[in-house]
Formats: structure tokens, sequence, C-alpha cells
């Protein structure tokens, strides 16, 4: 039992800690408004992420051979939401600038949850996790619980570690010019990596 837990762990955790959007997000707020103010988002990418394992587990039970149609679907709204976000962050100024188009708030609790749910890469991983660690034990519906808790800690030590990681390059970001800069530049970075989940869907 220890063991599989701590493949489980070691699973959740490399999946948390692997850039990607939520981390893109986590990063730029992180960069521009600290790792504090970041918390809701890190704790609503958790708890997104958490309620997507559970979904997950019910939908490969449920659902069957509809699933992939399921996950099609995903990939656009999730894309669109995305992109979105991607427009967010690039549009962030430095805190305290007087610009009207400033946004003046860290992403919300709300928003790092629909992140997640809308993340195909978070359905993938967790359909793969749920495969490995839960469909084959006899008792699939406590070790789906079990796995859900192990990624919950996990995926918030994992965007934590990328909001974190935003603060400690925050002083290299002290000049307006700069942060505007950075902002865009993980903008674009979330932008490319929606295009790029939309080109392989189109098997381009």
């Amino acid at each position: 039992m220890f063991s599989l837990l701590l493949s489980m762990a070691a699973f959740a955790f490399i999946g948390a800690i692997t850039p990607g959007p939520v981390n893109i997000i986590a990063t730029s707020s992180g960069a521009t408004f600290g790792a504090a103010r970041t918390c809701p988002h890190v704790l609503g990418a958790t708890l997104g992420y958490t309620l997507v394992v559970l979904a997950a587990g019910l939908l490969l039970t449920l659902l069957g051979e509809q699933l992939p149609g399921f996950t099609e679907v995903l990939y656009y709204v999730g894309g669109l939401f995305l992109l979105y976000m991607a427009y967010r962050i690039g549009s962030m100024k430095q805190v305290g600038s007087t610009d009207g188009d400033s946004i003046a708030q860290p992403p919300r609790l709300i928003e790092g949850a629909l992140v997640q749910m809308l993340n195909p890469k978070a359905w993938m991983v967790s359909m793969s996790g749920v495969a490995l660690f839960v469909s084959q034990q006899p008792d699939s519906l406590k070790w789906l619980l079990v796995f859900s808790a192990v990624s919950f800690g996990m995926c918030f030590l994992g965007v934590g570690f990328w909001a974190i990681a935003g603060q400690l390059i925050r002083q290299l970001l002290s000049s307006e010019g700069r942060q505007i800069a950075f902002n865009r530049l993980l903008g674009g970075l979330l932008a490319i990596t929606v295009l790029v989940m939309f080109a392989e869907q189109w098997g381009i």
C-alpha cells in the first residue's frame, strides 16, 4: 500500500509541476502580486484539479466509449477559456500603475478552478492516473478517493512552487517596462500552448 501511495504522489506531483497553463498564470501572478495574493489561484486550481480527478474516475466508469466525444468538446471550450486568460495575463500592468486598463487584482479562486477544470492537460493526466492507480483496484471507489486526496496535496505543492518562483524573480521586474514585457511573454506562451493543443487536435 505504501509503495502505491508513493507512486501516486510522484505521478501527481510531476503532473502538477510541469509547465502548463495553470502554472504560467501562477508564475505571472506571483511575479506581479506576490505568492501570498496568488494563493486563491493556487487553491482554486488545486480544488479544480481534484474535481477533475473525481470526475475522470466517474466518467471512465459511466461513459466508456462515449468519453472521446466528451474530451473533444472539452478541448475547444477549455482552449477558448485559456485564450481569454492569456489575454488577461498579457494585458497586466505593474501593480500600482495608474493605467485604467491595468488589472488590479490577482486571479481569483474561481478563475483558478475554471482554468484547471477546462484544461485538457488536467483531464488527460487525471484520466491516465485513474487508469493506472484506480481502475485495477478491487475497491475502485475507495482508491479514487485516495488518489483524489493525494492529487490535492501534490497539486497545491506544484502550483504553489510556480507562484513562489514568480515572486522570487519579482526583483528583476521592478520596472514597469520589464514587468509588462514579462507578462506579455507569459501571455504569449499561454496562447501558444493553446494553439499547439489545437494543432495537435487537428493533426497539423
